[in-house]
């Protein structure tokens, strides 16, 4: 699961999640990319989940690069706790996924079975997703 090494700060607030990306949003590494069509915060739980669909379709042929990281921290407070009594516990970490961004890239792989793999892979994820190829 991804988690950040280390933090300057355990807790942070949740910041603004308006706009499109304006980084990341060309397939780079690999032939072909998932992109993303909507704004949304993506758990470390989910990348897992799509990134172990796709390896698992392709039989470890090929290459899968992750290009979103979970940074952000998400606090929550135990259930049935009274108001007040301050901010709670770190319960996860979770990527900001803005339109236009390149989540997962492939290569080593027929066209046809990257859209496959990128298929399983975007119904385990919370964005509507668009199969991309290297221009």
């Amino acid at each position: 699961m991804f988690i950040p090494k280390k933090v300057k700060y355990r807790k942070q607030q949740r910041g603004s999640m308006k706009g499109k990306a304006t980084r990341g949003k060309e397939v780079v590494f690999g032939d072909y990319g998932l992109k993303s069509l909507d704004l949304h915060w993506v758990t470390a739980r989910q990348i897992e989940a799509a990134r172990r669909a796709m390896v698992r379709f392709i039989k470890r042929e090929g290459k899968v690069w992750i290009r979103i990281f979970p940074h952000q921290a998400v606090t929550a407070t135990p259930n049935e706790t009274r108001m007040g009594g301050g901010k709670g516990s770190v319960s996860h970490y979770v990527a900001t996924v803005k339109p236009g961004t390149i989540m997962f890239e492939m290569s080593g792989i027929t066209e046809a079975a990257a859209r496959k793999a990128m298929s399983l892979a975007s119904h385990k994820l919370p964005v509507h997703t668009k199969f991309v190829i290297k221009e």
